[in-house]
Parts: structure tokens; C-alpha cells; sequence
């Protein structure tokens, strides 16, 4: 994974009011953490931080001070209904460093026909790789994968210097039957004409 430029500033105010001045600015506040150090109080144009964070696990090089800092994003904090930008905590890291880290989980193939429905038991993989080498996603095949059969975290091809974080037998993927829903939609129908009676 490419690693991303990006410049920050320094923050030398805290709390809700220099937050929303820096917001105000089009700054996102941010903390780095990690390696026994003090946390770094930094902040970043929100458009480029935005973009860089499309990526998941985005490998992020922060320059400010004269300074350099690898870092992670390790929780992104976003406005509930506009999702805009409200705080990032970052990990620093460093070349040949192990973290932990979750992948998306991605399908291809198509599940064996009858209408069965796909559940993600879990949403992301968690795994252990190098900072430097962290993998955007995981893909998992799930053709002609029937009712009852279920996909395990030992079941996922993981690439070079990746391995698990979890249980080998944790479930990712289960394939269930399609529940029958025609007596719900039956009431809806009644529903529906009882309405356009009124």
C-alpha cells in the first residue's frame, strides 16, 4: 500500500471550543499515539484527510513541525448525520513493525441457488501484518456455497507476512435459507387497501 502526504499543524488549544474553531477552518483535530511517546496534538485539512481515509487502513505520512510521522488511522470519529469529519486517532508506526488491524471483507461467486441469504458475521478480518505492508481487503469466494455452510477465519487466503487475530474457527460467513415472508406481505396488502378505502 502507497503511502499518503499529508501536512499537519500543530494544536496547541484543546477541548469543544478549539475543536469547532479548527473545524470552523476546515481543520480536522487529531491525536497520534504510540511507540511510549506523549500524544501528538495535530491538525489536518479536512478535504485531504478525507480522500486518504477512502482507503481503509491507509498508510499516512504526517509532516508538520519539520517533522515526519508514519501513522494509522485507529478511529475516525464522523457527525452522525452528515458524516463530515470530527476527530482521528492515529497509531504511529514504523517499517517492519507488526500491528493489528481490520480488513474489509469482500465476496465473489454466487451462492448456490434457492434463495439463500448471505449473513456477515463479522464485517472485518482482524489480522496482524507490517505497518508498511497492510492489504486494503481480504476476498473470500462464496460460489455455490448452500444453506448451512458457513466460512471460517481459517478458511481465508491471507497474503505473505499476514496472519489472524482471532480464533482460526471464528465464523465470518454463514449462508442461511431465505425466511418465507408472503403472510407479511399479505397484511401489507390488506393494509394498503384498507387505506385507499379511507
Amino acid at each position: 500500500m502507497a503511502e499518503v502526504k499529508l501536512d499537519a499543524q500543530v494544536r496547541t488549544d484543546f477541548g469543544k471550543g478549539a475543536a469547532r474553531r479548527a473545524r470552523r477552518a476546515d481543520l480536522v483535530p487529531a491525536v497520534i499515539y504510540g511507540h511510549g511517546a506523549e500524544p501528538k496534538h495535530v491538525a489536518i485539512h479536512n478535504h485531504a484527510l478525507m480522500m486518504a481515509l477512502k482507503t481503509p487502513n491507509a498508510l499516512i505520512r504526517l509532516e508538520f513541525d519539520g517533522k515526519s510521522e508514519l501513522v494509522i488511522p485507529k478511529a475516525v470519529q464522523r457527525e452522525a448525520i452528515r458524516q463530515f469529519l470530527v476527530h482521528v486517532d492515529f497509531l504511529a508506526v514504523k517499517k517492519g513493525e507488526k500491528v493489528n488491524v481490520e480488513l474489509p471483507i469482500h465476496t465473489e461467486g454466487e451462492l448456490a441457488p434457492g434463495g439463500n441469504l448471505l449473513e456477515h458475521v463479522l464485517n472485518t478480518l482482524p489480522v496482524e501484518a507490517e505497518a508498511t505492508h497492510i492489504p486494503e481487503s481480504v476476498t473470500v469466494s462464496i460460489a455455490g456455497l448452500d444453506a448451512g455452510h458457513s466460512v471460517q477465519a481459517k478458511d481465508i487466503t491471507l497474503p505473505s507476512g499476514v496472519s489472524l487475530a482471532v480464533e482460526d474457527d471464528a465464523v465470518v460467513l454463514q449462508v442461511v435459507a431465505a425466511q418465507a415472508e408472503a403472510p407479511a406481505e399479505e397484511a401489507a396488502e390488506g393494509e394498503g387497501a384498507e387505506g385507499s378505502e379511507a
